[in-house]
């Protein structure tokens, strides 16, 4: 598994789709390669498929509602409320609140490349990411965080019995990223440490924070 300068973007994995069951109107993400680009640069079929069975209403957008009822995690229970906004909000460059069939394209290929990732430290196939396989999955990607903080990443996902999903897995990622480039821009001398003005600290909370 690859990653980006070790700063929390998701890699390429080989396996595409973990945990996300067909049932109750979930969707299943796929198998196997990615199946987004087909010849001549256009959204393959099988996508185009995915995108009108979230669409319920058929408007030619999908939104985070739409996407929070059709993407179901491995404890058969639908991505959070946080988890679909954040990703809509990535991917929805006109910031019209809904995402069309390209930009669904984009997310589609996101969620396999995060749900790759997550099978990876997922060790023991639970379904969830425990303190020590979320440590291992974070150090893997450049970042040295001591136990205490693992343990408050934990607990701030809101995890029961101290592992968290897939969606939860994602958001933290995510987060962390944000604030990992906001932290770079003002590490000027790369030393690890900042000098922030109240005002700029705030705005990088805010900013960053879902």
């Amino acid at each position: 598994m690859a990653y980006n300068q070790g700063y929390g973007q998701p890699g390429y994995g080989s396996q595409a789709g973990y945990g996300v069951q067909p049932q109750g109107g979930g969707l299943e993400m796929g198998h196997g390669p990615y199946p987004s680009i087909g010849a001549g640069g256009t959204v393959s079929p099988q996508v185009q498929q995915w995108f009108r069975a979230v669409d319920k209403d058929q408007s030619g957008y999908i939104t985070a509602s739409e996407l929070k009822a059709a993407l179901v995690n491995a404890q058969g229970q639908t991505f959070s409320e946080t988890a679909c906004n954040l990703m809509i909000g990535m991917f929805d460059k006109d910031r019209s609140g809904h995402i069309n069939l390209e930009e669904f394209d984009k997310l589609y290929t996101y969620i396999n490349q995060w749900l790759a990732v997550f099978k990876t430290y997922d060790t023991d196939q639970s379904g969830h990411i425990d303190e020590p396989e979320l440590s291992k999955a974070l150090t893997q990607m450049g970042f040295r965080f001591s136990p205490d903080f693992i343990s408050f990443l934990i607990k701030r996902a809101d995890s029961k019995e101290g592992k968290i999903s897939v969606d939860q897995f994602i958001v933290l990622c995510v987060q962390i990223q944000r604030f990992t480039e906001a932290f770079r821009v003002r590490d000027t001398q790369q030393n690890g440490t900042v000098t922030i003005a109240f005002e700029d600290f705030l705005n990088v909370a805010l900013s960053c924070s879902i």
